[in-house]
């Protein structure tokens, strides 16, 4: 019987690039240093506390792999970036912040489902890191056919999954996701998690995965949804808030935890995707190519990149073409992926 205690089985750490790739892994180690010394005029977003400057060479892969569609991009408490994409090789990509390649993981969850290696990498799609005491995890969101909502730990160890699972256990719970697309947990550990690309419904669970409460389905009044695609938990105002990126109808709605509607934002944001919060603000990778930061009062403080219009804004360093999702560490640089088919991961430093 296959091994189902890891989400993604097949890993290779740095200590074994740089033992098979010969000449090749030098550019694992070298390629950000000479990336600075060749770099044209630097590339700048945005302006005042909001200025931003491209590494142009950071997230770079080795001879042989290569991003697929850019699906989640997260940032853990040492500053290591998780970059994953639609890719069989790799799904995962683990960097530093100066964008040293520390690890990758493929994914044999084809070998469990009866799927072909490229059909099954087209399951990827969210990833939330949460911190929960002293603790990190990691919550995935699969799209069909795998339709779960899983919870690892940094090494990806399943932990807990719930959605169309083979068999219910103590660590399994079946429960009908028709596409999910991603999870955010709040403060006091109740989980939640959108079906954005199936049901259109939001689900409330608690820590241990009881389900509380579903709201949502398909349209345009407040509390349906046409594609809420993202969700988070935002702490910047006096009780924390749920946002839910409505995708298809251009705008944030944002709820009570107990999922109570309380607003909807429009005119700042095109088609959200998901959110990011850091140093007061909340960040919105918008895939009309386009990144929106707000204040704690739901202001436009900045709107980065903006490529809509653009001629081969793929490919345009200043601007970006289908922002997917984006995290920002600890000294503030950001690091966004994008809906494009060789996933873009990029770094963007703060300009203090």
């Amino acid at each position: 019987m296959h091994d189902e205690t890891y989400l993604f089985p097949r890993r290779l750490t740095r200590r074994d690039f740089l033992g098979t790739l010969g000449v090749g892994a030098a550019s694992l180690t070298c390629s950000p240093l000479l990336a600075a010394e060749a770099s044209p005029t630097p590339v700048r977003l945005g302006a005042g506390s909001h200025a931003y400057e491209l590494d142009p060479h950071w997230g770079e892969l080795p001879t042989g792999m290569k991003y697929g569609w850019g699906c989640a991009v997260v940032v853990d408490s040492q500053d290591r970036l998780i970059v994953t994409s639609r890719s069989t090789d790799p799904t995962v990509a683990i960097f530093d912040r100066e964008g040293r390649l520390l690890e990758t993981w493929s994914n044999d969850f084809a070998r469990r489902i009866g799927y072909s290696v490229e059909k099954a990498a087209q399951t990827a799609h969210g990833l939330y890191l949460s911190r929960e005491g002293d603790q990190e995890y990691l919550y995935w969101t699969e799209n069909a056919p795998g339709c779960r909502m899983v919870k690892t730990d940094l090494r990806g160890k399943v932990l807990y999954q719930v959605g169309k699972v083979a068999e219910e256990s103590s660590t399994a719970q079946r429960l009908r996701f028709d596409n999910p697309t991603d999870v955010a947990v709040a403060p006091n550990g109740d989980i939640y998690l959108v079906d954005g690309y199936g049901s259109q419904k939001v689900f409330r669970f608690t820590k241990d995965f009881q389900l509380l409460k579903v709201i949502g389905g398909p349209g345009k009044a407040h509390g349906q949804f046409n594609t809420c695609h993202g969700i988070w938990i935002s702490t910047l105002g006096a009780e924390p808030e749920v946002y839910i990126a409505d995708r298809q109808n251009g705008r944030l709605e944002v709820f009570s935890l107990e999922l109570e509607y309380k607003r909807t934002l429009e005119g700042s944001v095109r088609n959200p995707c998901c959110f990011y919060q850091h140093a007061g603000e909340l960040f919105i990778p918008d895939l009309a190519s386009r990144v929106t930061i707000l204040d704690a009062h739901d202001q436009v403080v900045a709107q980065l990149g903006d490529g809509q219009g653009v001629t081969g804004k793929e490919k345009n360093p200043a601007t970006f073409a289908a922002p997917h999702a984006l995290t920002v560490d600890s000294h503030g640089d950001l690091y966004v992926i994008e809906w494009v088919d060789f996933g873009r991961p990029r770094r963007f430093r703060h300009v203090v």
